[in-house]
């Protein structure tokens, strides 16, 4: 007969149809008893429609009777909602001041860099009247899911996202909401979502210190936020308001990523301010935190999420950030 972690090592083979993550990664096994050459599996049955829900206790009974010495299979399904299953390590928020400093670019690059040292991510796009996420990610298709949950949309790469542009009939639509309203869907993004096992989920906030970014500070169990602002004083200048607010909520300011900071000329490799001085090294102390990143004007990184193809892009900034990203996490939960 095989061991539980044979079995466990079976089911984590299965796919769950839509978000193409295994059922180990989406943390569905609830237990697994093994006697007398029968194996009984129990499944959580959050976000599952009752087709998947099907397609997989055949799916399971097939791998399973595969396994040595197994003549009999039972697979059964306990109702769970998302928000009781999901296991996520770190919830980083991604915060600017204001708008147009690139907060979803950065947002969504760290999500790409992680993603490629190995680790499982999932991106919240909180910005609920302005969401870009999906866009840059080249993602169309709806989520799916039950009365338990929603699933949320994997990326290329695998990354699990949810915006409310995936949810709207057409991507052109305006979301024309009150806060309450906008903060009882981010709220529903954090507990009624399948996020499964996470090491990172990043959530993308909407610029500014309103009612959203309140709603995260509040709700979600953030294990630090990153400051995103432009070398231009006018955001210099706004970005403190952001560090202000963070620091009354108690909520842990992991770095600050200085975006569009220079310019590198093709020809002669020569950097260019184009918006004025870095205030990299200004802002990193004001806040009393790393710098993470100085991510530069790239017209090939423009160029991709346009074409919603951002997880091609590569540079030796990006996997810094990565790299420094992590260890800020680290050095936090210390």
């Amino acid at each position: 007969m095989p061991t539980e972690e044979q079995v466990r090592a079976s089911l984590g083979e299965v796919l769950v149809p839509g978000v193409i993550r295994s059922l180990t990664g989406l943390n569905l096994i609830k237990k697994i008893t093994i006697s007398d050459k029968k194996v009984t599996i129990s499944l959580a049955s959050a976000a599952l429609s009752p087709a998947t829900q099907e397609w997989l206790e055949a799916k399971v009974s097939e791998v399973v009777r595969k396994l040595p010495g197994v003549e009999e299979v039972e697979i059964g399904f306990v109702e769970a909602a998302a928000g009781d299953i999901n296991e996520i390590g770190s919830v980083i928020a991604v915060m600017s001041g204001k708008g147009g400093v690139g907060k979803s670019l950065v947002a969504s690059l760290a999500g790409v860099a992680l993603a490629r040292k190995g680790y499982d991510v999932g991106i919240l796009d909180a910005d609920i009247t302005g969401p870009s996420i999906p866009k840059m990610f080249g993602i169309d298709g709806r989520p799916t899911g039950s009365d338990t949950g929603i699933m949320p949309v994997p990326s290329r790469s695998g990354i699990e996202i949810i915006s409310i542009n995936l949810l709207l009939p057409h991507e052109d639509d305006a979301v024309i909401w009150r806060g309450p309203l906008i903060g009882k869907v981010i709220q529903q993004f954090w507990g009624d979502v399948l996020w499964g096992k996470l090491d990172y989920l990043i959530v993308d906030l909407p610029p500014g210190t309103a009612d959203a970014s309140l709603t995260v500070m509040q709700s979600l169990p953030l294990s630090g936020v990153v400051i995103v602002f432009s070398p231009q004083e006018l955001a210099a200048m706004v970005v403190r308001k952001a560090v202000q607010m963070t620091r009354t909520m108690k909520i842990p300011i992991l770095g600050v990523v200085e975006n569009m900071s220079y310019f590198v000329l093709p020809d002669t490799g020569k950097r260019i301010e184009i918006f004025g001085k870095s205030r990299a090294d200004e802002m990193a102390q004001a806040v009393e935190a790393p710098l993470l990143a100085q991510i530069p004007i790239d017209p090939t990184l423009a160029r991709l999420c346009d074409e919603g193809s951002i997880e091609q892009y590569d540079s030796d900034v990006m996997r810094a950030f990565a790299e420094a990203l992590s260890q800020a996490v680290t050095a936090k939960a210390k």
